[in-house]
């Protein structure tokens, strides 16, 4: 399997997918801190979390699935929403918890 079908298969496979350094539990940067307590805060009760440190070729292969260049990235339901200070934004302005409660209503 290919670095970009194991993604395709991350994102399609959960409804919230985070890309991050760390772990939700230990952070390993403040802007993956950041996206994990704006989720936690937006009502996410079922997060799945690749910490890209533990594995290089993912940190590189969702930079080019997403051709987007920083981590944290988050996906809902397969697509790709945003890195931290998107979340940021869609949060202050409700939308990020609006996109969640979707979810747990869908």
């Amino acid at each position: 399997m290919s670095v970009q079908d194991k993604i395709r298969e991350q994102v399609t496979g959960h409804a919230v997918v985070l890309y991050m350094k760390g772990t939700p539990q230990f952070p390993q940067c403040g802007f993956s801190a950041n996206a994990v307590q704006l989720l936690k805060s937006s009502g996410v009760k079922d997060l799945f979390t690749v910490n890209v440190l533990a594995e290089p070729e993912i940190r590189q292969g969702i930079k080019e699935y997403a051709n987007w260049p920083t981590i944290p990235q988050l996906y809902v339901k397969g697509e790709f929403v945003g890195g931290s200070d998107i979340m940021k934004e869609m949060y202050e302005a409700g939308e990020l918890q609006t996109l969640i409660a979707g979810i747990a209503s869908a």
